[in-house]
């Protein structure tokens, strides 16, 4: 084709087709169509790497990598590194709702109640970005993004809902205690439905000695909030309450 293009632009598609000789390819033929007197310049370099598709297969491993380094970025507190894979995904085209539920996970499963506006940001981050659509709600994943990785971390609630799951799993399905059982008809009350329930609001402080668990799970503790962020307040909450009831709770592995 008589085309002239200068090294520096050469390596810059080189660089930016991350080692994939097909994908460099593709983006110097778009180039050379774009050139003007027989000349690949930079702006046509710029064009054709707007237009070319990255390293990047949706249904394919690269997406299940990339995916993984944003959200193990995020556990991390690594923000540089979660805004790097986030870019990298977003520059591939990836759906943004997609990116922003998982994003959602992210701020549930690793955040948790460590910092539990972490997912009201999420939340915001999903309306934004389903209102503004791209490229202006691409800046609310990022702000999202950046939230997460600082936000104090926590999977306390997390896990205890992986120990509620195993306890039901293991053990019968044991009946409701008739002190927490309603009792709306005499035949109910007779048989001893709601007898020996307390209600905490006439109670000091609202807090009764009443065990609601089945009793054979009686004291099992399955949350144990950790000692970061708001999650800390939690916890000297929860101890509190422990010792205003006189309990000492079982801790379920």
């Amino acid at each position: 084709m008589g085309l002239k293009i200068q090294d520096e632009l050469l390596d810059e598609i080189a660089v930016a087709s991350s080692g994939d000789a097909r994908a460099a390819l593709n983006t110097l033929e778009i180039a050379a169509e774009l050139a003007h007197d027989g000349i690949i310049d930079q702006q046509a370099v710029a064009d054709a790497l707007q237009r070319k598709v990255l390293l990047y297969d949706k249904s394919g491993e690269e997406h299940y990598n990339l995916i993984s380094a944003l959200h193990k970025s995020v556990r991390s507190s690594d923000v540089d590194a979660a805004l790097y894979w986030l870019g990298r995904m977003m520059k591939a085209g990836e759906d943004r709702l997609y990116l922003v539920r998982r994003l959602i996970r992210m701020a549930i499963e690793d955040i948790g109640l460590a910092d539990p506006r972490a997912v009201e940001q999420a939340i915001a981050c999903m309306q934004t970005v389903h209102f503004l659509g791209i490229p202006e709600g691409d800046q609310a994943l990022a702000q999202l993004t950046i939230y997460l990785a600082l936000a104090p971390k926590s999977d306390a609630a997390y896990q205890a809902l992986n120990k509620v799951n195993a306890a039901i799993e293991a053990t019968v399905a044991a009946p409701v205690p008739f002190h927490l059982r309603n009792a709306p008809t005499r035949l109910m009350k007779e048989m001893g439905y709601s007898k020996g329930y307390k209600h905490a609001h006439k109670e000091e402080d609202a807090i009764t000695d009443m065990s609601c668990l089945p009793d054979s799970l009686a004291g099992s503790q399955f949350y144990e909030p950790t000692d970061r962020g708001f999650e800390k307040n939690l916890r000297e909450r929860l101890q509190w309450l422990q010792k205003k009831r006189g309990n000492s709770p079982k801790i379920v592995d």
